[in-house]
């Protein structure tokens, strides 16, 4: 049963995707569960545009089912999941609208007592970088899926580097055209366009770090 939806999620099928997603939920399979699932679906529609299947109109699809998803499973998070004390920045670089992964891993990391503070899609450098500032934040998540916009992550490390703040913060780049050329060439802590991976990272960096006090 668990490959309908992930194949659904897959193929684009907007209708069938809703549709399960509601019969898994009266079934009583947990948010997360579901949340898992369509993560697994979001990889193979990332698959297949890497392998030339899928074209950046087939992504945004994915992103807008996605966002149906999450509609129906948003109130679902109950408000009283405790925080784990750590706050996380999200962001899509500048020059991207692109928040598949981001909305994904948002969703994980809030799930899990993770606070979040998401920057949303098209995001300047120097955004991300008074974002740090104010927020005391360890860890900063940006995704870039457009291959030309990684040079925009690289200018936020050097801004982070030349605001005294680089040594703060934790910087993961995540997406489909990251890889160890990029980390190296960005000057970033981890990479990975698994998302999956992301929130193991994220979680290996709660037990790491020691949590800054809260930034009223």
């Amino acid at each position: 049963m668990d490959d309908q939806l992930l194949n659904a999620l897959a193929d684009l099928d907007e209708e069938k995707t809703i549709n399960l997603v509601k019969e898994y939920l009266s079934k009583g399979v947990s948010p997360l569960k579901v949340v898992e699932l369509c993560q697994q679906g979001v990889e193979v529609v990332g698959k297949r545009y890497c392998n030339g299947e899928y074209y950046l109109s087939d992504l945004i699809m994915s992103e807008e089912i996605l966002k149906e998803v999450m509609v129906i499973l948003e109130p679902l998070i109950t408000s009283d999941i405790p925080s784990n004390g750590m706050t996380i920045i999200l962001g899509t670089i500048e020059g991207d609208i692109h928040d598949l992964g981001k909305n994904i891993i948002h969703y994980m990391l809030k799930s899990s007592g993770f606070k979040v503070v998401d920057l949303g899609v098209d995001v300047a450098p120097e955004t991300f970088v008074q974002a740090v500032n104010q927020t005391k934040a360890p860890v900063l998540g940006i995704s870039v899926l457009l291959s030309f916009c990684v040079s925009a992550v690289k200018k936020v490390v050097d801004l982070l580097m030349e605001s005294g703040l680089r040594d703060q913060v934790k910087i993961i780049v995540g997406g489909y055209p990251v890889n160890e050329i990029v980390k190296d060439y960005t000057g970033v802590d981890y990479y990975t366009n698994d998302i999956t991976k992301l929130f193991e990272i994220c979680q290996m960096l709660k037990d790491e770090l020691p949590i800054p006090e809260e930034t009223s």
